[in-house]
């Protein structure tokens, strides 16, 4: 028997619940979240680290507190939670199809749907590292669970390959346990993490970050005895002659977290190539009518505050779509050039009754750098930024009045110069 909701939202993580909050603040009632994880909280059960909340609450969390923020008032708001739910489909008409140990199988048709499904990362095989197929290779994700969750010590002697902030964070993680942190390397002449997490993961505990250097090869039989590195070139191939044998126990990559859209991908919904998200506007909604997206499987943050703020959007365009409270779409477009890699929302409907704020990601690293908005050749606004980094989201709002000045069908362009 199908079972009947308004709103459906796939994933219980922080982005899930904020989606699910929010909806429920806007006047919807029949709400379920189905989470494939035994628990509500997603990746931040184990972040045990500090820094979380800092802009939205204004106060600094661990993970688990950060998640106990949304998941406590989730529990007694009256929406409903399937937790160890893997939902497998969801259909043209929003039936969603999903299994577990108690139902089976069962479909739930919905008003609305938000993806809310987060990221993996991106695993050994994706990177063609030469070497055996040894024990003592794994991502920084799994090592935190090992660490944190179950108590376990991944290794004592650690080579970390990706300055990712899980990878930053777990040199410093494994330094406190107890290992050798021996260096963390990044192919990119820059790190992709935070500078917080560079600072205070790295540098305070004198552990090397080499740049524009990679792992060429993986050593041993059993378990990992040592990796190659090399320094590359402007192609990121490495350059003969600067290999180096570096002993080891564990390599730990931190190599890039990958979007989970599966689902999206079998609904055919459309797909930016750049963030591997789904194409959306300034509501959240995809291109298939009444699926909003939200969260690291719309595009990677960098902070779960943005993605709450975001998420919080997703859950008031779900409501509204639900509540018949949309207007008559007049949509602008946007884009990112000159070094922006790419700008979320992707369309922005000039009724929308509210400023709009426009996240987006540089593809270097720039100082004293000039951010412009740009439509029909004509600047818009401008913004001084000391320093771009591609660890960094970054953001620009567009006051309501400005967008009244724009045409349909206009193209709002992001570009930075220097």
């Amino acid at each position: 028997m199908t079972q009947l909701y308004d709103l459906v939202v796939v994933g219980g993580g922080p982005a899930g619940m904020a989606a699910a909050l929010r909806a429920k603040e806007c006047g919807v009632n029949s709400i379920i979240i189905l989470e494939r994880a035994p628990s509500l909280g997603g990746i931040l059960e184990q972040c045990i680290h500090t820094g979380f909340g800092l802009h939205y609450f204004n106060e600094e969390l661990s993970g688990p507190e950060y998640a106990a923020r949304f998941s406590l008032p989730v529990e007694s708001s009256g929406i409903t939670v399937k937790t160890d739910t893997m939902v497998i489909n969801i259909s043209s008409d929003n039936i969603v199809t999903a299994v577990n140990k108690t139902d089976g199988l069962l479909d739930i048709s919905a008003k609305a749907i938000i993806l809310a499904m987060g990221c993996r990362e991106r695993p050994r095989g994706a990177l063609n590292i030469a070497g055996t197929r040894v024990a003592g290779v794994m991502t920084a994700g799994t090592a935190q669970e090992y660490v944190n969750i179950r108590g376990y010590m991944p290794g004592k002697e650690i080579v970390i390959l990706g300055s990712g902030d899980i990878g930053l964070i777990m040199a410093r993680r494994m330094t406190l346990e107890g290992a050798n942190v021996k260096m963390v390397c990044e192919l990119m002449p820059y790190s992709g993490g935070l500078t917080r997490n560079i600072v205070q993961c790295l540098e305070d505990f004198d552990i090397p970050l080499k740049l524009s250097c990679t792992v060429i090869e993986v050593h041993g039989k059993e378990r990992v005895e040592g990796v190659t590195i090399a320094k590359v070139d402007r192609n990121r191939r490495p350059i003969k002659g600067t290999e180096e044998y570096v002993p080891c126990d564990t390599l730990m990559l931190s190599v890039g977290l990958i979007p989970e859209n599966e689902l999206s991908n079998s609904m055919g919904i459309e797909i930016d190539p750049v963030t591997g998200g789904p194409v959306v506007t300034e509501s959240r909604e995809t291109t298939q009518k009444g699926v909003f997206a939200c969260g690291n499987v719309l595009h990677v943050h960098d902070l779960v505050d943005y993605v709450t703020v975001e998420s919080r959007l997703a859950g008031e365009g779900a409501a509204n779509y639900i509540l018949g409270n949309t207007t008559e779409p007049a949509f602008v477009t946007t884009k990112g050039i000159d070094g922006v890699r790419y700008v979320i929302p992707h369309k922005i409907n000039l009724n929308y009754d509210d400023d709009i704020k426009l996240f987006f990601r540089v593809g270097q690293v720039y100082k004293n750098a000039k951010v412009f908005l740009e439509s029909n050749d004509e600047i818009l606004l401008s913004r001084r930024r000391p320093k771009l980094t591609p660890g960094e989201m970054e953001d620009i709002t567009i006051k309501k009045e400005l967008l009244e000045q724009l045409s349909v069908k206009s193209e709002l362009v992001v570009r930075v110069e220097v």
